[in-house]
């Protein structure tokens, strides 16, 4: 044991000690507090800075907690917390078997104290080991769900330097920024771009100024656990430039306001997101000034799987049905992890779903905006299905497009299996929770483990994807991308490009390949920095790239990388001799 743990582990020893009564033992013998104070404030630690990727039932994006303080050291899970990256560079066995598990790298929290280090693990301490669930009757889970690897393809896209959005953190920790989105303004090529702890970034030349400070002027925001809470979305009307009318989401702490979509209240509730209209007499100004108004507010379980899309059908032009309504993407809020699959299943709820709502309308519940007629459920008048829905069945839409052909594409996604892209049609079910990809789920048992489709699966009537991958394969989370529809580079075009979010792996599949009922080949293609091979990794410095697309008016496609805040244009693309699969 080195300096510093035993530093560490005697404080924690010595401060515990003092009120041995208030305490209990771990499995190294070291002891934990009991103090319901310590625990309480623990547990706000946990909400705010862990509750994203883990809880004490399921295996997410990392392992569930519950017994770890049985299992682990205490020094460890303290050590762990203050810096996994040393843990593994260490050559730590329990840390290296987490990173082949999980394939990404937990930030660290190195600014926690030792005082908020002992709660959090306090806190755990009250959570033991969840019950093993048991196998599905007459079924194996399938360890492998799709054992063809992605091939790699000859593609290699050159990137160049577009923009450097500015830290948003006072520390040089990782991520430097949280930026997830890359938009333009209707009928211009005024790039914006969010960060999601808080601001929206207009581009003027590549330099960001900001257009909206969500914090400044929202003051129960909060960008809390991370991961994809926080100024989650924005999308301009596609009368902006006349009637100046832009919407954002973002998330606030529980009961700050009144929850059109809520559950009982014997379910927790984490945070609240927001859907705004904000109102703006000058269109053309650097920066937004103007009034806003609530349109909708939606509970949610935890931190992840919120409202992290929408968005406007850019295909659609005035008169059209579809002009100005804008979509929304409603995922899980972990429900289904944290034992609530019913909040999903229930076709009366909106979690899991995509809405489509006339934000200038007010037909609504709540009369703050308008259901268009020709919504899927709108015409079922006995049904207390949620007009506003237009299609169900996500653990998490985090992105929607639109190909030129007309089709309406969304990516899902999953829990620890299938990456998805979906065509979405009016009041299909996707399937989540009862089925992940094209396989079959148990949403009250082992969400880790998928099963083969059933003989009679045609009576579900779910509809499947028409690309998928699986974390076996490498894969974590999948990144939405877009269909290049600009000039610049002939060899993308036909192609639909994505990526994989935490591991910045790039795929494309053929536009020509999307057919409702098969599966769209998907092949993997690499980046070039002045003609020098390189990987996103490698690019932004860090292990987890935080992966995420753009498109401007012309149709060119952008790469975001959160850790570093840069930019990057795909401005051109050759061949590599050298690569498996030739174009």
């Amino acid at each position: 044991m080195n300096k510093r743990i035993l530093i560490v582990s005697s404080f924690v020893l010595l401060s515990i000690n003092l009120n041995s009564c208030n305490s209990g033992t771990s499995k190294d013998g070291m002891v934990i507090s009991k103090d319901s104070g310590a625990i309480a404030k623990g547990e706000i630690s946990f909400d705010q800075n862990c509750s994203g990727c883990h809880n004490f039932k399921q295996d997410g994006i990392g392992p569930h907690l519950g017994g770890l303080t049985d299992e682990a050291p205490v020094d460890w899970i303290q050590n762990f917390i203050r810096d996994p990256k040393k843990m593994f560079d260490s050559g730590d066995m329990r840390s290296l078997r987490l990173y082949e598990k999980y394939k990404v790298m937990m930030p660290s929290f190195s600014t926690l104290t030792d005082a908020e280090v002992n709660n959090i693990v306090a806190f755990m301490h009250t959570h033991k080991k969840p019950e093993q669930s048991k196998e599905k009757s007459n079924e194996k889970a399938i360890l492998d769900p799709i054992p063809d690897t992605i091939a790699l393809s000859s593609l290699v896209v050159e990137l160049k330097l577009a923009g450097q959005i500015p830290p948003s953190v006072a520390n040089d920790e990782l991520p430097l920024t949280r930026i997830t989105k890359l938009d333009f303004r209707p009928r211009t090529n005024n790039l914006f771009v969010v960060d999601l702890r808080g601001k929206l970034y207009s581009m003027q030349e590549n330099d960001p100024v900001v257009y909206i400070d969500m914090a400044k002027l929202k003051p129960r925001f909060i960008d809390k656990p991370g991961l994809g809470t926080g100024f989650g979305s924005f999308a301009f009307h596609p009368d902006f430039e006349k009637n100046g009318y832009l919407y954002t989401t973002h998330t606030e702490a529980p009961d700050s306001g009144k929850a059109d979509f809520s559950f009982a209240d014997s379910i927790k509730t984490t945070l609240q997101w927001v859907l705004t209209e904000w109102k703006t007499k000058t269109p053309d100004a650097i920066s937004f000034s103007g009034t806003d108004r609530e349109l909708l507010r939606i509970d949610m379980v935890t931190g992840i799987h919120g409202v992290q899309e929408i968005i406007f059908n850019p295909l659609s032009t005035d008169g059209d049905k579809d002009y100005g309504m804008l979509y929304i993407g409603v995922g899980d809020g972990g429900s289904v992890g944290e034992g609530y699959p019913f909040l999903v299943q229930d076709k009366d709820k909106v979690w899991g779903t995509i809405l489509r709502i006339d934000p200038r309308g007010n037909n609504s519940t709540n009369r703050h905006y308008g259901i268009p007629p020709d919504n899927p459920f709108t015409k079922n008048r006995n049904s207390k299905t949620p007009k506003e829905i237009y299609a169900t069945g996500f653990r998490n839409p985090h992105h929607i497009t639109w190909a030129k052909s007309g089709d309406m594409l969304a990516s899902n996604i999953g829990q620890r299996s299938i990456e998805s892209l979906n065509l979405i049609m009016s009041g299909h079910d996707y399937g989540w929770p009862i089925r992940e990809g094209t396989f079959v789920l148990d949403p009250n048992g082992d969400l880790d483990k998928v099963y083969p489709l059933p003989v009679n699966d045609s009576v579900f009537d779910i509809t499947y994807p028409i690309a998928q991958y699986d974390h076996s394969g490498g894969g974590a989370a999948i990144s939405g991308g877009y269909e290049y529809q600009g000039t610049t580079i002939p060899q993308l075009k036909g192609r639909f490009l994505f990526g994989d979010i935490p591991l910045g792996k790039l795929f494309f599949i053929e536009m020509a390949a999307i057919k409702q009922g098969t599966q769209a080949t998907i092949r993997e293609w690499k980046v070039s920095i002045d003609g020098v091979l390189k990987t996103l990794k490698e690019l932004c410095g860090s292990d987890r790239v935080d992966l995420h697309f753009g498109r401007d008016a012309q149709g060119e496609l952008y790469i975001l990388t959160k850790p570093d805040g840069k930019i990057y244009k795909l401005v051109g693309a050759t061949s590599d001799s050298s690569s498996v699969d030739q174009l």
